[in-house]
């Protein structure tokens, strides 16, 4: 989508400090860390909100995860814990209309969250 930020990033017209990529997905820091490690991980296909998965692109969101559980790893938060939330709608906070996934961790992190 052509004036979506997320896809920007993907097609490297928007520059990020990228900390994974394959051919499903990517995964950068996010510019406003809201813990030490804060990575948001995003499809390349442009799918807008988790309303928009269907039976085609859901399996994207499980390969997410495990990309996510290798990032917690690599970046040291897997034994302390880590945090992974994904918004969906204005309600719950989603600011960009591609889906995302913001992987928390290496501080303590309280319940509920905001």
């Amino acid at each position: 989508m052509a004036d979506c930020i997320f896809c920007k990033i993907v097609s490297g017209e928007i520059p990020s400090q990228m900390v994974y990529q394959d051919d499903a997905v990517v995964a950068f820091k996010d510019v406003n860390p809201q813990a030490p490690v804060h990575i948001l991980i995003i499809p390349r296909q442009h799918i807008p909100s988790l309303m928009d998965l269907d039976e085609a692109s859901a399996a994207v969101v499980s390969h997410i995860i495990v990309v996510a559980k290798n990032l917690a790893q690599q970046f040291g938060v897997a034994e302390s814990g880590f945090r992974i939330v994904s918004n969906c709608g204005a309600d719950a906070g989603q600011s960009v209309d591609h889906i995302h996934f913001h992987l928390l961790g290496g501080r303590s992190l309280q319940w509920p969250p905001g």
